[in-house]
């Protein structure tokens, strides 16, 4: 039986539907919505700009309330922070079916509050209630923001011919994580136990905040874009679309946990093309990439340089591992999503 559409919409959509229906144009959005950027920015006076993102977010089976809580933070700071901005504020929508004990209820609203605290963010409204169809706790949207100094920021389109590209963590780490949880029974019957352990603690990975903020103190950044829907095939080709700029990048040079190999081999996943929250794309001058790189490191985020931004648009390719040339794109399906409700039936 067909499940339909899964995901995002795509590029063609937005573009012809979407962003054509955006209300009343305002001269104070300096960047308005955009395929592949992550935040709006918004002119507040001649000094400082809003920096403005929204995300919806849906619980995992398997996964624990408190890490439902901790996702919707971090999913929703990390798309400020890919601004190179600091996120401080935040709202957020909670609507649980009907029969939500009021244990899960506490349990979230305190894992909400707690990661808030942990990444210094304060919550200034949102909304809260019991709604019948709804399977399970749901973040309506949460909506996090910053007001900084015009000058501070960064967007996916910023990339410069010359730059070199520098991915944290490697591939697919969302796509691991989750799978590892919601399909243990299968990955234990023909992988090490440690391995598939090590697969589930992928979950705490899912987030850019930590990767974001320490790539822009280190200096030289000039766009960054979190790897989610799509995978990092399609971040690159958002970035380089947004940028106008072509690129040339190699598989080879990614990082490639073990765990990622081990979960993407078992459900026949590309990881090069499947969701990846937690793996963060950054361009940078290359005088700064060796830098930004350590800075990373001694942050405990693992992080390589894959490639490098180049003037010609018309070339945009990464060399996978078995030598072929593929032209960087967003994927039709994003593979991880047959696997994820492969796993719920």
């Amino acid at each position: 039986m067909s499940i339909g559409k899964i995901g995002k919409i795509d590029l063609e959509i937005f573009e012809k539907f979407i962003r054509r229906r955006l209300g009343r144009k305002n001269q104070s959005v300096i960047v308005p919505p955009l395929t592949g950027v992550d935040a709006a920015v918004i002119k507040i006076n001649q000094k400082q700009v809003l920096v403005i993102a929204e995300d919806p977010i849906f619980s995992i089976p398997g996964q624990p309330l408190e890490m439902f809580g901790w996702y919707a933070v971090h999913i929703g700071a990390s798309d400020v922070a890919v601004m190179g901005v600091k996120p401080k504020y935040f709202t957020y929508t909670l609507l649980m079916p009907p029969e939500t004990s009021d244990q899960a209820f506490q349990i979230i609203v305190n894992s909400i509050h707690r990661t808030a605290l942990e990444l210094g963010l304060t919550i200034v409204g949102g909304h809260t209630g019991y709604y019948p169809g709804f399977a399970s706790p749901t973040i309506g949207g949460i909506t996090v923001f910053s007001i900084v100094d015009k000058d501070s920021y960064v967007t996916p389109a910023g990339a410069r011919p010359g730059d070199e590209i520098i991915l944290t963590k490697g591939p697919a780490i969302e796509t691991a994580g989750i799978l590892s949880v919601l399909r243990e029974k299968e990955l234990l019957a023909k992988y090490p136990e440690d391995l598939v352990r090590k697969a589930q603690a992928l979950c705490r990975q899912m987030t850019v905040v930590v990767d974001a903020l320490t790539a822009m103190a280190a200096g030289g950044v000039t766009a960054m874009h979190d790897a989610t829907e799509g995978g990092v095939i399609g971040g690159l080709f958002e970035i380089a679309a947004a940028s106008r700029v072509g690129m040339v990048v190699e598989e080879k040079a990614f990082i490639y946990p073990e765990e990622v190999k081990m979960v993407c081999e078992a459900f026949q996943i590309d990881p090069v093309a499947a969701i990846a929250e937690g793996s963060l794309l950054i361009t940078v001058k290359p005088e700064a990439s060796g830098r930004v790189v350590r800075a990373l490191q001694k942050k405990g985020i693992a992080a390589s340089i894959i490639g490098e931004v180049i003037p010609n648009k018309n070339k945009r390719i990464i060399k996978r591992l078995d030598g072929r040339l593929q032209p960087l794109a967003i994927p039709q399906q994003d593979p991880f999503w047959p696997a994820f409700f492969s796993s719920l039936k």
